[in-house]
């Protein structure tokens, strides 16, 4: 089973950013997952695409939220994909 990936889209200066993290941070320590952080000013497309939405929120390739980022929600994501045992 390979280990999920949640990617932060993100950029310098944004507090809601910070508020994701930082709720990201949490649930960790919950759930095992791999944190990938892009900022968006590193690419024109990126910032076209997310340059109103960040933070963005992908898991394993999938929009799961934006803007404000809800714990609940992305704890409820989370625990769809953590393995039966």
């Amino acid at each position: 089973m390979t280990e999920t990936t949640i990617t932060l889209y993100t950029r310098n200066r944004c507090p809601l950013c910070d508020k994701a993290k930082a709720i990201l941070q949490e649930l960790k320590e919950e759930f095992n997952f791999r944190i990938e952080e892009i900022d968006i000013e590193s690419s024109d497309e990126l910032t076209e695409s997310y340059g109103l939405m960040i933070p963005v929120i992908h898991i394993d390739g999938e929009e799961v939220g934006f803007g404000f980022v809800d714990k609940f929600d992305i704890s409820n994501r989370l625990q769809e994909k953590k393995p039966i045992l």
